[in-house]
């Protein structure tokens, strides 16, 4: 016998829904490509419905940019480089849509202000991430950080960004794990160039 849903749970769902069917067609057409009808329809519902979740498209937006950073987030914390690589080996089967999608976010925030607010955050909390990192690695090392860990976070993150366009154009020239090697690459010259504080 199915479980009956609360009214809670059948929202949050159809939320959910309607996230998952904007961040398809986003990467397929583009924000300004994709229309409420559309967004609804591909998830199942009325338009009806799309509105009883979002005011508009923008707040959409807003909402899929928290959901996709609150899930990478949940994904990678505290993983080992092992474990890291292996989520990018995984994430590489996708990493056309997702490079599309994350354009399509970054020149749609370029043009909404609320958008690159939330665009913006989601940024720093990417940065924050790997400079928790990699504060982690020198601190197993025994080592103080070259440079400010913020700034060491924003290179990373800024490195990451980059190969991963590299390996959307070119899948067949560019590993799955080249994120992961060249920031450990990164990690032994910053270790060398660092003072021992042991």
């Amino acid at each position: 016998m199915p479980v009956r849903l609360s009214r809670v749970e059948k929202q949050a769902q159809t939320r959910g829904r309607l996230l998952e069917a904007a961040g398809e067609l986003f990467a397929e057409r583009g924000v300004n490509g994709a229309s409420v009808e559309q967004i609804a329809e591909r998830a199942g519902y009325s338009r009806g419905a799309f509105y009883s979740n979002f005011e508009d498209k923008a707040e959409l937006v807003v909402a899929l940019l928290q959901e996709r950073t609150r899930r990478e987030h949940n994904e990678v914390k505290g993983l080992s480089w092992e474990r890291v690589r292996a989520w990018n080996r995984s994430r590489a089967r996708n990493v056309t849509e997702w490079l599309a999608l994350r354009t399509e976010l970054w020149l749609y925030s370029l043009r909404d202000g609320r958008v690159r607010r939330q665009l913006a955050e989601r940024e720093r909390l990417s940065r924050s991430a790997h400079a928790q990192g990699l504060a982690e690695v020198f601190r197993r090392a025994g080592v103080k950080p070259p440079a400010d860990i913020e700034f060491l976070g924003l290179i990373a993150h800024a490195l990451e960004d980059g190969l991963l366009i590299q390996r959307a154009i070119t899948p067949d020239e560019v590993r799955d794990e080249v994120v992961v090697d060249a920031v450990e690459l990164l990690c032994r010259s910053w270790i060398a160039l660092g003072d021992r504080t042991k």
